[in-house]
């Protein structure tokens, strides 16, 4: 396996790219139509993507972990690798002005776009903070409801990431997480390819040591809520079948 720091580096470049470059981490998506469709694909209704700043929408993620996250007013919510912050904002229209979401990212050219969508939609209730997600910068027992897209599977180190979850969820509190799988072995050169680890490939557990792994890091009920088949244009026709979006629920 590549070295953390390494994989870290190239996936933070490659994200940093997608903001000040215009790259997309989705080849076939060309225009921010294409982007909004892709986001339909993921789960996300027209109103929600209605309801956001447009710049906000990146055709990143693999699903829409909000809409499962059963969020309450007055909330505190969490959003690891928060991005442009779609997930954010849709989660601040449901905490509502006594509630507050924090958007965790280690890309400062993500917080910055981030930071100027929440400017533009004059959101009051967010925030965003420049970190990574095996090491926190939030205080212990402090968060309601943890949600995720597609991102845990970048870390080289997913214990360690929903070890820190677990610790600044508040007793009782819940996790909603939209991550991508495996089933079957993936080929070597993928799981060696720096561009694989960035496009959340190379990095993906085995569906059953994923949720092992929430496990031993000391959640309890974890669940599967959804999972489909992950199918992307341009995929290598060697993970198809073997390439998994799934939903997964836990409690502190």
């Amino acid at each position: 396996m590549k070295q953390e720091k390494e994989i870290k580096k190239f996936v933070k470049d490659r994200y940093g790219g997608i903001v000040s470059k215009g790259d997309s981490c989705c080849p076939s998506c060309a225009c921010s139509a294409d982007l909004v469709e892709q986001a339909k694909s993921m789960g996300y209704s027209e109103r929600e993507i209605r309801d956001v700043p447009e710049e906000a929408i990146m055709g990143l993620g693999c699903g829409n972990p909000t809409a499962l996250a059963d969020l309450k007013e007055g909330e505190i919510v969490l959003d690891l690798g928060s991005g442009g912050g779609l997930d954010v904002f849709l989660a601040a229209n449901r905490v509502g002005k006594k509630g507050r979401v924090i958007g965790v990212d280690m890309t400062p050219e993500m917080i910055e776009r981030a930071r100027e969508n929440a400017l533009k939609g004059n959101y009051k209730n967010v925030e965003f903070r420049l970190g990574e997600i095996e090491n926190l910068p939030v205080e212990s027992d402090s968060v309601d409801v943890i949600i995720s897209n597609c991102v845990i599977n970048l870390s080289a180190d997913k214990l360690a990431t929903y070890r820190e979850a677990l610790r600044v969820l508040k007793p009782n509190g819940r996790l909603l997480v939209s991550d991508l799988v495996t089933e079957g072995e993936l080929p070597e050169d993928i799981r060696q390819s720096f561009a694989a680890w960035a496009e959340c490939v190379a990095g993906a557990l085995q569906k059953q040591e994923y949720l092992d792994t929430i496990k031993e890091a000391g959640f309890r009920d974890v669940a599967v809520v959804t999972e489909r088949p992950f199918n992307e244009p341009g995929m290598d026709s060697r993970l198809k079948g073997k390439i998994i979006s799934i939903q997964v629920k836990a409690c502190k």
